[in-house]
């Protein structure tokens, strides 16, 4: 449907882009932005991203033009949201090669998924008692404290991956997890805290041939690494809008048809069903048998234009210029006298958590906002990581394509200053 309106490029019509740091920078109004009167240097990335004018622009475009709600209407407004949020699914199929668009499911994010699958997988008794789900110690809360509360429902035992002091799993004692009450194994692809990337295929490998399902958790693989569902062959993947430079409060669900048919409605409501009498409802086909009520129409219309502008460029220069970033931030860091890199996994997406001597986390995080640059302190919502490693909190710089080589100058020069004052 064209209008006088549409005037964002559909996919397809986008042309890539060279890339160029500086230019690209110019697409986020907030880099621009001073902090305590310096310029911002935005080094937490691994919480949430910043969004790019188009994303911003574009949520602006739903309200002041297309505002209505979805699915219900046969007005032009409601028809005319309707097909930029299904148009949007369709993006996110694309962007991690599902086979069909009905495979991906709107959510509020990547814990909302995980929960949607935990719950679902509870009520339809494939996990019951005396069962066991594996999970890994380099886990975020998201992906533990689900699996957790259907423990103590269920009397499901959890079991859990070691790491190495290099922040790796133990694959080894991975194997020697499974067993035949072993019904389902959930990792986080890339850890938000250590950066590791884990060998998320060959984990999926061993779990299939105990035919085990296996979820992923790529709220930090996402805005990273390209991610092919088919290929991985993982069961259910799931992440988040607002860390690959989308809006908050938006996240896929990915799981394969005849797995996702299994399970019933997470929640009930307006646009899940088929039929309703007082006697029995019947419940809609993928993947709206999981979208109950009215969704956040702007957030995944936000979502879709965030890949827009990712699609833009190649991944691959995307990707070697964060690698880039990682690689000289840890050389220039490892400079600093006292400071010690926490995961040095082989294996690393661009995010460097770190500790010095003498120096609480907690005050490297506010002194360095004070020169304007933004890190983040604290367990990272990884605390069985922390105490793995016997810490109470890092600070932990995480970089974006937008971040350059000075920004990471700029960091190492504030974390001298900073231990200057407690020297």
């Amino acid at each position: 449907m064209k209008n006088e309106f549409d005037i964002f490029p559909k996919e397809e019509t986008i042309n890539r882009r060279k890339f160029d740091v500086y230019e690209l920078r110019k697409d986020f109004p907030i880099l621009s932005r001073l902090v305590n009167g310096k310029p911002l240097v935005y080094l937490d990335n691994a919480a949430t991203t910043q969004k790019p004018s188009s994303v911003i622009e574009n949520i602006k475009h739903y309200y002041t033009f297309e505002n209505a709600n979805i699915h219900r209407g046969l007005h032009f407004l409601s028809e005319l949201a309707t097909e930029s949020y299904e148009s949007a699914r369709l993006k996110v199929k694309e962007f991690i090669n599902a086979m069909s668009a009905s495979e991906i499911i709107f959510v509020r994010g990547a814990t909302e998924g995980i929960n949607l699958i935990a719950n679902t997988m509870c009520r339809a008794n494939i996990l019951k008692e005396g069962d066991e789900i594996i999970i890994s110690h380099m886990e975020h809360h998201a992906n533990i404290v689900p699996w957790q509360l259907l423990c103590e429902r269920k009397d499901i035992k959890l079991k859990v991956i070691p790491i190495t002091d290099d922040g790796e799993l133990d694959l080894d004692e991975f194997k020697k997890l499974i067993s035949e009450k072993t019904k389902l194994v959930s990792v986080v692809h890339i850890s938000n805290s250590l950066g590791t990337i884990n060998p998320v295929k060959e984990i999926v490998k061993i779990a299939h041939s105990y035919n085990i399902p296996v979820l992923l958790d790529g709220a930090q693989a996402a805005p990273h690494v390209k991610i092919d569902v088919q290929k991985l062959d993982c069961d259910f993947y799931v992440f988040s809008g607002h860390k690959m430079f989308g809006p908050t409060g938006i996240g896929i669900l990915y799981g394969k048809t005849n797995l996702m048919n299994e399970l019933p409605p997470y929640q009930g409501g307006g646009d899940m069903i088929r039929t309703v009498t007082f006697e029995k409802t019947t419940f809609d086909d993928l993947p709206h048998k999981f979208e109950a009520g009215t969704p956040n129409i702007s957030g995944g219309i936000g979502l879709g234009t965030a890949i827009d502008y990712i699609n833009q460029y190649d991944r691959l220069e995307l990707t070697k210029h964060e690698d880039k970033l990682l690689e000289y931030a840890t050389e220039k860091l490892l400079e600093i006298e006292g400071l010690k890199i926490i995961g040095k996994a082989k294996n690393k997406a661009s995010v460097v958590s770190f500790v010095i001597d003498g120096i609480h986390p907690y005050d490297i995080g506010t002194l360095m906002d004070t020169y304007g640059i933004a890190i983040r302190t604290g367990h990272h919502c990884t605390q069985p990581i922390m105490q793995r490693y016997n810490l109470p909190a890092t600070a932990r710089a995480s970089f974006a394509f937008y971040n350059t080589f000075d920004e990471v100058d700029k960091l190492a020069e504030g974390l001298l200053k900073v231990k200057k004052m407690f020297q």
